[in-house]
């Protein structure tokens, strides 16, 4: 008799927005439809119902004893860092005999940046085809943990290489600077004449509801620059994508470095070529070992003057 695959549980962060809470039980029910080969059930940290640990509560009901949680969140702050971790170890006591590995957050991924990008397209249509005079102000969550506003920046920075806008900048909608009429002043100070906000969160909610407000009293106040709101990322079949792929890799014990965006793993826009492209190690003109005028590294020949 076959070992059944570990059930998928998935940890949310929870939300006052009746709608937002719903969107996250909807995308579970999708998740469970997608693979029903798993047991999948879904819980939140906070705020909405149902708590993570009924969700552990139902799939041990249904006879699982190990389990892979994903984290459904798109950066690593104190939720998926602490509270999940936590609330695990809380239920593993509760529940004595079962298991779980833990997978990681979803963070920038290509395919969530092609969702993104589709967010932007979607706002932008009916205008001008130009992406050069678009500037993006991406607006994350927000946190207390710099590690967690920097991995958003970080999926700025990936959203812009590549794709042709002028620029995308980054803001918060809480607990970390700037803010969003902040950042929307900056894009105009650099000389932005089209922004699109784009909320970088996965479902509606009090805090893209927040964003969105804030945008359109800035607009407001703002006549002379073009502003539109883009909307969340969504239950898009990319995402459902994703989070099985975290399960997979929390299964494996596959918990990668950040290849997600690897330029010679990923064909990101405008660096297909590097795909593949065989690594050679760098030699220093000072080691022992380097005897040659010039050599190859990730497919460019670099020269050295002896």
């Amino acid at each position: 008799m076959t070992t059944p695959p570990p059930a998928l549980l998935i940890a949310g962060h929870g939300t006052r927005d009746e709608a937002g809470a719903e969107a996250f039980r909807d995308f579970v029910r999708a998740l469970g439809l997608r693979r029903p080969d798993l047991p999948v059930a879904g819980g939140f940290i906070e705020l909405s119902p149902p708590p993570l640990g009924d969700a552990v509560a139902e799939l041990v009901q249904r006879g699982v004893r190990r389990f892979a949680a994903v984290p459904l969140m798109l950066v690593s702050a104190g939720h998926a860092k602490g509270d999940i971790p936590a609330a695990l170890a809380r239920e593993k006591e509760r529940h004595p005999g079962i298991s779980y590995t833990y997978g990681r957050p979803l963070g920038p991924h290509p395919a969530l940046l092609r969702v993104l990008d589709r967010r932007l397209e979607e706002a932008l249509e009916g205008t001008a085809e130009d992406r050069s005079d678009v500037t993006v102000l991406l607006v994350g969550r927000g946190s207390t943990d710099p590690d967690a506003n920097a991995e958003v920046f970080k999926a700025a920075r990936l959203l812009w290489e590549g794709r042709g806008y002028a620029g995308v900048e980054t803001a918060f909608v809480s607990l970390a600077a700037p803010d969003v009429p902040s950042g929307l002043q900056r894009c105009a100070r650099l000389g932005a004449r089209r922004i699109v906000v784009l909320p970088y969160f996965l479902f509606t909610g009090v805090l893209p509801d927040r964003v969105r407000q804030q945008t359109q009293d800035w607009a407001a106040a703002h006549p002379e620059v073009e502003v539109r709101s883009a909307d969340v990322v969504g239950p898009e079949p990319e995402l459902l994508d994703l989070v099985l792929e975290r399960y997979e890799e929390a299964v494996k014990g596959d918990l990668r470095m950040n290849c997600d965006s690897c330029v010679y793993r990923i064909a990101l826009p405008g660096f297909e070529d590097k795909v593949g492209l065989p690594q050679q190690p760098h030699f220093h003109p000072d080691d022992d070992g380097h005897h040659h005028g010039h050599h190859h590294h990730g497919g460019h020949a670099h020269s050295h003057a002896h």
